[in-house]
């Protein structure tokens, strides 16, 4: 189906019931043509198209709709090759959402928070970036959350963030550790759960390292190579992005530089970090339904790598965190909408 996300799977067997995912695809143009040039050797493999998921809503400009369903959450590949918080692996539930295509870039921060600042928000810093086209960096997790809620005021939308669980008074000022049921979660712009934006970032190909696959080159992301350290490094030398090195940091790329994952969605490996809305801490080993993360901590989940780190870090896997005041140049945001708004 045309402009909506669809499922293509695979069978060596037609009686079989359960179909294996191979990769979800945004679908812009009939005909289509994919080619499943990774297919090993065999005698028959049968392939089918399923539309995950239908909406008369279409995805608010710039974002791509995430569909309902569940994912493996963690580290799917070889245990030894990855951290011991990313496991142990467990099923999650995710309702549909909406998710920016790009990180958000310093031109949308700029707008949001020159509209913010005239309209009763305070941000201790706001944000930096190297170029209008590139990621806006160097947010704390605290002005990243009020961006949220301005961008959905601003927007005439119900905003997500408050200060209290009677959620009566928006969050624009000060640095309050936002709890779980201060949310509106089905209203306004917020920051991905650490579950929304693993979904996200797998796009429905489960069991890979990255968001396309098992290795990682400069020909798909912007990030630190090392290829004599990783083995699924295959970039040709070490060093930053020779593209993007020009001896001014960040090193940051334009959104939109490389390939987007099967959900549309680019830059969900390098380039920046996106803050999370979760605070950090272990993982079940049951499944859950749209988990929301520990009741409380001392730093926030951060997830995706950036032009700084190598291949280890830019894992789909890989989690890391920061305190919510901290301020590095290669932290990003990327915010999501509840479906159907």
């Amino acid at each position: 189906d045309l402009g909506i996300t669809n499922q293509i799977q695979y069978s060596t067997n037609l009686g079989q019931t359960n179909w294996a995912v191979l990769t979800n695809v945004v679908v812009t143009n009939s005909p289509y043509l994919f080619v499943d040039a990774a297919a090993p050797p065999a005698p028959y493999r049968f392939y089918r198209v399923a539309a995950l998921y239908q909406t008369n809503n279409p995805a608010p400009a710039g974002m791509a709709l995430i569909p309902a369903g569940s994912f493996t959450m963690g580290n799917c590949m070889d245990p030894n090759g990855g951290d011991p918080d990313e496991l142990p692996l467990h099923t999650v539930q995710v309702s549909a959402f909406y998710m920016d295509r790009y990180d958000v870039t310093k031109t949308l921060w700029d707008d949001v928070y020159h509209w913010a600042t005239n309209h009763g928000y305070n941000f201790d810093y706001g944000a930096q970036g190297k170029a209008n086209n590139h990621p806006a960096h160097s947010m704390t997790w605290y002005d990243a959350v009020k961006w949220c809620n301005a961008r959905s005021e601003k927007e005439a939308r119900v905003p997500a963030y408050y200060t209290s669980a009677e959620q009566t008074t928006v969050y624009r000022s000060g640095r309050i550790n936002v709890q779980n049921d201060w949310v509106k979660w089905d209203r306004g712009y917020r920051l991905p759960t650490e579950a929304e934006w693993e979904k996200a970032a797998r796009a429905g190909a489960s069991g890979q390292r990255f968001p396309w696959g098992n290795t990682i080159s400069w020909s798909q992301a912007n990030y630190y190579a090392s290829p004599s350290g990783y083995a699924y490094d295959v970039s040709p030398t070490s060093g930053y992005h020779p593209t993007f090195n020009d001896g001014v940091y960040p090193y940051t790329s334009p959104a939109g530089y490389f390939a987007p994952n099967g959900y549309g969605l680019y830059d969900m490996a390098g380039n920046v970090w996106q803050w999370c809305w979760d605070w950090y801490g272990s993982y079940s080993s049951g499944s859950q339904t749209d988990p929301r993360g520990a009741a409380s901590g001392s730093y926030r989940v951060i997830r995706g790598g950036s032009w700084y780190f190598e291949a280890f870090l830019c894992r789909t896997a890989y989690r890391d965190y920061d305190f919510p005041d901290d301020r590095y140049d290669d932290d990003g945001i990327r915010s999501v909408l509840p479906a159907g708004q």
